[in-house]
């Protein structure tokens, strides 16, 4: 069974996917950007600002799959720049209750709309 999460807490998808899918007992979540889930603008100049919007826009959408941080059991993260590693590690561990999941983190040369970090996760639901 295949169910689309979809919620207004985090912004609409900008392309042809959806915010996340549970297949199975995983929840599969697009990767979100610093976006406003209201506005769709930007939210934050700085890699800290840029990360902690990311982190609530994923929050969202694991609370909508119903579950959290502490379920999360790989993250894929792409910064723009990796010399932004230590700034973006110091606010991407608060949202981890010392339960670190699995993760990748990749510079890459251009995110959506030129922001600085985008993170995707999967959750493992059946706890």
């Amino acid at each position: 069974m295949v169910k689309i999460i979809q919620t207004d807490q985090a912004p609409k998808a900008i392309g042809p996917y959806v915010q996340g899918k549970i297949v199975g007992d995983f929840l599969f979540a697009s990767g979100q950007v610093p976006l406003s889930p209201t506005t769709g603008a930007v939210i934050g100049e700085t890699i800290e600002e840029q990360t902690k919007q990311v982190l609530s826009n994923v929050k969202a959408i694991l609370k909508e799959a119903g579950s959290d941080f502490d379920q999360v059991v790989k993250t894929t993260c792409f910064l723009s720049d990796i010399n932004d590693f230590a700034a973006f590690n110091a606010v991407y561990e608060t949202a981890f209750n010392e339960t670190f999941p699995a993760r990748s983190c990749v510079e890459v040369s251009r995110l959506p709309k030129d922001v600085k970090v985008e993170i995707e996760v999967t959750a493992y639901l059946a706890d």
